[in-house]
């Protein structure tokens, strides 16, 4: 038992390691690394060394590391997703059997508007079938665009609802308060619904996907007729929803502290 947790602890203090090296420190010395993780020298040296020999880190000049080439390996095997749409599709396929409505991946574009990436389709005669792929949409149209927009940092939140809000559907929520406040709740549960807000006659519910960094790079949603969708149902599809898009997000490398990080910034913390 002793050496088991010994054998964790290693591990521990090795994922430490890994962690210290990114796009601004791609390597470092031993002192870097112990003053980083909080380890001993000695400690650090004596990973580095097993590291090293499974190809974990690899020895630079002057006595350096930086990521190794199994890492490399690995990020090229195909086992992990190549990006957004690789990463959601098999989720997308779970959601759309477990709530028999269409699933579907958004993208946040850098300009500030979203795509639709891909979609699994309900297997009802009467569904929601995305026909826009590629199509920019702007914020905060629809549960997808509010899930995004939520999650944003605050000041951007704050440009986008100084107007003009488009209002494509007489439910469309054009009022900035009824916005603020909707995405103070999104931000507390984990997903935005929309009833009829941007298509006509369709419901849907959108949960945010966070990158790496923790900030918000797209959605999930599930969507489908209004006759299908009652408030309650949406409810119950909005959690599913956003289990779903966290899965996604670790697959693409957000942890929890980052996440949140984020969050409490688009809250204007």
């Amino acid at each position: 038992m002793q050496e088991a947790r010994g054998s964790v602890q290693s591990i521990d203090r090795a994922v430490a390691i890994l962690r210290c090296f990114d796009a601004r420190t791609p390597d470092l010395g031993i002192s870097d690394l112990a003053r980083a993780t909080g380890l001993s020298t000695s400690t650090v040296h004596r990973l580095l060394l097993a590291m090293q020999e499974n190809g974990l880190v690899r020895q630079t000049a002057h006595r350096r590391y930086a990521i190794g080439p199994l890492v490399v390996q690995l990020a090229h095997s195909g086992g992990i997703p190549a990006g957004l749409r690789d990463a959601a599709l098999p989720v997308l396929r779970a959601l759309r059997d477990d709530t028999g409505e269409t699933a579907a991946v958004h993208e946040l574009l850098p300009s500030g508007q979203r795509v639709v990436l891909d979609q699994v389709e309900s297997h009802h005669q009467l569904r929601r079938t995305y026909t826009e792929f590629g199509l920019p949409v702007a914020l905060p149209l629809g549960a997808p665009g509010k899930a995004l927009l939520a999650f944003l940092p605050f000041e951007r939140q704050q440009e986008v609802l100084k107007g003009p809000l488009e209002r494509v559907q007489p439910a469309t929520i054009t009022d900035p308060e009824v916005l603020a406040e909707q995405f103070a709740a999104i931000r507390r549960r984990g997903y935005a619904m929309s009833r009829t807000e941007r298509t006509p006659g369709i419901c849907s519910v959108a949960a945010p996907v966070f990158g790496y960094s923790g900030e918000v790079a797209g959605c999930l949603s599930v969507s489908g007729p209004e006759m299908r969708m009652p408030v309650e149902r949406m409810e119950e599809f909005g959690m599913r929803v956003a289990e779903g898009a966290w899965s996604v997000s670790e697959l693409l490398g957000a942890t929890p502290v980052a996440r949140d990080r984020s969050t409490a910034l688009a809250g204007g913390r």
